[in-house]
């Protein structure tokens, strides 16, 4: 058995989706393994499950959402009330097979299931890193045992009950490959495409480089939501110039386990969410020992000043990208190292899981 395995302390787990293929949400698939290594019974509850390939103290659970997104003919109001049976459910009769509950990032599970826990004595944990919130997050706050966020700049850092924790980085499959060259003059954008990741600034920025001549070429990976189609047109317009001269590359999403090979390809990685929480594609990226571009406040002190432009400004963000592209060769790489020196400190995934369970142990 693994030495890490904490005898009788089981964990239920509440997440959007087990899917080592997705782009967005593949990562978490990870922080299970990573779990199984450290409780002895794991169960999963998400609201939609594809391919996982997890260790044998691990059991899933799906609410359903993969069985209706090529079903038409049930309602939304039915398809909600089978994942809230399915929900009440799970969690009733796994209730003797787990301890501690972790809810990754989706709070309205705390309040549907809050009362139910604190009746039968399980610890309940919330994940949530989103810089926004409201009454409904302040119930869930309250019924959380302890609550985990990892900016000053998200909503519940506010609270008592919340902790600071690493991002949670595999540092061992998000690493720098040798064999791999990097593209001179690349930039990478990764990530949903949509209007609060602020694509537009970016490709703004690309356009005034072109203007003054720098040579560059920027790919931008991942695709735009099915709300977020209209913005997407709109950031291909945008593009179309640079996109003719090839200066710009729309590569379409991957899945977040071929991730590390393309940020090792690429030289500078570009990050325009606002400040609220330590986007785990900056840290993977710093992993992998890129230059990294972010507008993110939550990254003062942690990058030189020279890395981070301000928010939604073009031309700032265009001058400090000439500035990335212009340095040294050894310059670059040392920025990498030491990029990747912080995470590995910071917000490694081992890290993380031991910190989940020394709360627990902290507030038993």
């Amino acid at each position: 058995m693994n030495k890490n395995i904490n005898q009788n302390l089981n964990l239920l787990i509440i997440t959007q989706k087990v899917d080592l293929n997705d782009d967005l949400l593949g990562f978490f698939h990870r922080w299970i393994e990573e779990f199984a290594k450290n409780f002895e019974k794991v169960i999963v509850i998400c609201l939609q499950k594809g391919e996982y390939k997890l260790p044998q103290n691990v059991k899933v659970f799906s609410l359903g959402k993969e069985e209706y997104i090529h079903n038409l003919y049930h309602s939304h109001v039915i398809r909600r009330l089978v994942s809230l049976y399915r929900f009440y459910k799970y969690i009733f009769q796994e209730r003797k097979n787990y301890n501690v509950v972790f809810i990754h990032m989706n709070s309205e599970y705390v309040i549907l299931g809050g009362l139910f826990w604190k009746v039968f004595n399980k610890k309940i944990f919330m994940w949530r890193n989103h810089p926004c919130g409201n009454f409904l997050t302040n119930i869930a706050v309250f019924l959380s045992d302890r609550v985990f966020c990892t900016s000053e700049y998200s909503y519940t850092a506010k609270f008592k009950k919340n902790e600071i924790m690493p991002a949670g980085i595999d540092t061992e499959t998000f690493k720098r490959f040798e064999n791999i060259q990097r593209i001179p003059n690349s930039i990478l954008y990764l990530g949903r495409i949509s209007p609060i990741k602020n694509v537009d600034i970016l490709i703004e920025a690309a356009n005034l480089l072109d203007k003054e001549g720098i040579n560059f070429i920027l790919n931008i990976v991942g695709e735009p939501g099915a709300k977020d189609k209209e913005y997407f047109e709109k950031i291909k317009k945008l593009a179309k110039d640079l996109e003719k001269k090839g200066k710009i590359k729309f590569l379409g999403k991957v899945p977040n386990y071929k991730t590390p090979e393309i940020y090792n390809q690429n030289e500078i990685f570009i990050n325009l969410t606002l400040s609220g929480s330590f986007d785990k594609t900056i840290l993977e990226a710093m992993a992998c020992e890129c230059l990294v571009l972010v507008a993110n406040k939550s990254f003062e002190g942690v990058l030189p000043k020279e890395f981070i432009f301000n928010q939604g400004d073009f031309q700032d963000l265009a001058s400090k990208l000439i500035w990335a592209l212009k340095l040294s060769s050894s310059e670059k790489e040392k920025y990498g190292k030491d990029f990747r020196k912080y995470v590995m400190e910071n917000h490694n995934l081992e890290t993380l899981i031991q910190k989940i369970c020394k709360a627990y142990e902290s507030s038993n």
